[in-house]
């Protein structure tokens, strides 16, 4: 006898549906978003940020994270069920594969960063994500909000929203969205 979870094959539905909507959406991109992503930035200048490497169809951060005036790092997966290190980035630093297929720098030091843009499957209004289901942005922004204030900024197609992102109580909430129509302040 097997016995489902719903709430995984919700989320497990909602992130299917969500790939399939990014990867549309990734098809026609423009580089509306990382302009608005940078301006949003401007405000946070001087603060550590940490962004992330794109794989395959998100958005791409990388040229709002090489304008940001302050230490950008990325983020490291040091094992599963743990939070995320981010290691100090430039774009001339070198990369290597790290878990996941995450490019990472080969050196640098660790920064913990005041800033998170945080890529995701699927949004919604409230400032909840889908991730891919491993929890470790919901883990890393659990332990840094519990050091101090921290902004976590959302980075997606405005096609990867949905009327509501299933929940549970390990979810973290995002302060921003930020996507190629515009600013979402979630309610």
């Amino acid at each position: 006898m097997t016995v489902t979870d719903p709430l995984a094959e919700e989320k497990a539905a909602a992130r299917a549906a969500g790939f399939a909507r990014r990867k549309i959406a990734h098809a026609a991109r423009t580089p509306a978003a990382t302009a608005r992503l940078a301006e949003v930035l401007r405000a946070h200048a001087g603060k550590s940020l940490a962004g992330y490497m794109p794989m395959r169809t998100e958005i791409d951060c990388l040229p709002a994270m090489a304008a940001h005036d302050g230490p950008v790092g990325v983020p490291v997966i040091l094992g599963p069920g743990q939070a995320l290190r981010f290691r100090r980035w430039t774009p001339d630093a070198r990369m290597v594969t790290g878990d996941f297929g995450a490019l990472i720098p080969e050196t640098g030091d660790w920064i913990d960063p005041q800033v998170l843009i945080v890529p995701l499957v699927a949004f919604d209004r409230r400032g909840y994500r889908l991730g891919y289901g491993g929890g470790f942005y919901d883990r890393t922004l659990e332990g840094l909000r519990a050091r101090g204030p921290v902004v976590a900024i959302g980075f997606a197609y405005a096609a990867q929203e949905v009327d509501r992102v299933p929940t549970e109580p390990t979810d973290q909430p995002l302060d921003l969205i930020v996507t190629e129509t515009g600013i979402i302040v979630p309610a």
